[in-house]
């Protein structure tokens, strides 16, 4: 069988690292299998170690590419609004969204990966990818506090994205429950006081 023109396999590799960050975050970064992601890529799991030397190597790029999406998706919405406090309002809304909640292949990679740290090892190179996009999220939201006292900032922003992160993993593990849209509200309602 031919191979496959260089310009082919990369758009091969970016078909698996897309589909790939989608199934991680829904499933988590070990409830999948290669043939998992081969199949939602539409591409045999014969050639997955042709672009990737593990399923790890697999899971740390396409975590990162989580952690980028988020970010840039964040920026984006600060960028709409000149207010600081509108724009916490344009990330707070959407994340504690039924949507949100509903749809975690498009959601938010610390919800999806925070459980899978738990077990990996300090030194992990997914660790330290999931640190890194941590701190760039938690950065990102910090620039929306401006109280002018940085620890004080940095503080307000763990409490509140850990508020966050916690209001929509109880909702998803409440899903379909009138508690889950219950602990959605109540969060928004906590957050968004003014």
């Amino acid at each position: 069988m031919p191979r496959v023109s260089r310009k082919q396999a990369d758009l091969n590799r970016e078909i698996i690292v897309e589909a790939a960050t989608r199934l991680f975050r829904e499933r988590g970064l070990h409830g999948i299998s290669v043939v998992d992601v081969m199949g939602a890529a539409g591409l045999t799991h014969g050639g997955f170690y042709g672009h990737f030397e593990s399923k790890e190597a697999l899971a740390q790029e396409a975590s990162g590419r989580a952690f980028a999406q988020a970010n840039g998706r964040w920026k984006e919405r600060i960028a709409e609004h000149q207010d600081k406090n509108a724009a916490r309002r344009a990330l707070i809304e959407p994340y504690l969204s039924a949507a949100s909640r509903d749809t975690p292949g498009e959601s938010c990679p610390v919800v999806a990966f925070a459980g899978d740290m738990c077990h990996e090892a300090a030194e992990s190179g997914l660790r330290d990818t999931f640190m890194a996009g941590l701190e760039t999220l938690l950065e990102t939201f910090g620039t929306l506090l401006d109280s002018g006292n940085d620890a004080r900032d940095r503080k307000e922003a763990l409490v509140q994205y850990s508020l966050m992160v916690g209001a929509l993993t109880l909702a998803r593990a409440t899903q379909g429950q009138p508690l889950s849209d219950e602990i959605l509200e109540a969060a928004m309602s906590f957050l968004t006081r003014t």
